[in-house]
């Protein structure tokens, strides 16, 4: 008996210690992933910043060839955010992912040749290079922007579907409230139900009179936007 007790303590520790391990483990990938994320938005930072300073600062090819990485940078990211934000909510985004997947590798290819262009000390063939350099920046951020507005717009249609729809439905619900007035209700104030009594009659007994219809009292119903009701003081 003692040696089965042992044996499950010592069962128990190990899980405990496996447990320890795993949720160890988990935190410190946890942790990494955020302070790699947190790298990475930096660098993306530093590397903005000196682009703009470079398309400001400079002139000729390399003011040209900064503005275009910016450029590129700009909108890839910002369709990857809109996307990435949708496809959630929308699976037929899905599809539209996996096109702008395919138009990022054309995306990097474009941005690791700017980036070499940036180093070229021939001047001259740079800027002979920067018309077509300027054309795939274009047909690249162009077909990126109209993913992410073609996203956008989706979005909104659907909101204002919605909107519209919840709308009517309101509109039916404040027209039916309004009816208290409607036939149903005669039968009932003609039997002294309760609405009560006629007058001169004598209602019915004490015990059975039912209870009165109150309204819900509407500072009960919270809602997110709304701060909690602070109760009434007698000072």
């Amino acid at each position: 008996m003692e040696a089965a007790i042992i044996t499950i303590m010592a069962l128990l520790f190990l899980a405990f210690v496996a447990l320890g391990v795993y949720a160890t483990v988990k935190v410190a990938k946890a942790a990494k992933r955020g302070v790699d994320r947190t790298l990475d938005q930096a660098r993306r930072t530093v590397e903005d910043t000196t682009l703009r300073a470079k398309s400001f600062g400079q002139a000729g090819a390399a003011s040209e060839l900064a503005r275009l990485r910016l450029s590129l940078r700009t909108s890839m990211r910002a369709t990857q955010e809109a996307l990435q934000a949708g496809v959630g909510e929308d699976a037929s985004l899905k599809e539209s992912l996996d096109l702008f997947h395919r138009l990022s590798a054309h995306g990097l290819e474009l941005d690791d040749d700017l980036k070499r262009i940036e180093r070229e000390p021939d001047k001259a063939w740079v800027a002979g290079q920067l018309p077509e350099l300027t054309r795939r920046t274009e047909q690249i951020t162009g077909s990126a922007d109209a993913l992410r507005r073609a996203a956008r717009e989706r979005a909104l249609k659907f909101a204002e579907d919605d909107l519209s729809s919840l709308s009517a439905q309101i509109d039916v619900e404040a027209g039916a409230l309004r009816h208290w007035d409607g036939p149903e209700a005669a039968p009932e104030q003609a039997a002294g139900g309760a609405w009560g009594s006629p007058a001169g009659s004598a209602g019915p007994a004490a015990g059975d009179v039912p209870p009165a219809i109150t309204a819900r009292d509407p500072r009960r119903a919270e809602y997110p936007w709304e701060k909690s009701a602070r109760p009434e003081t007698t000072t």
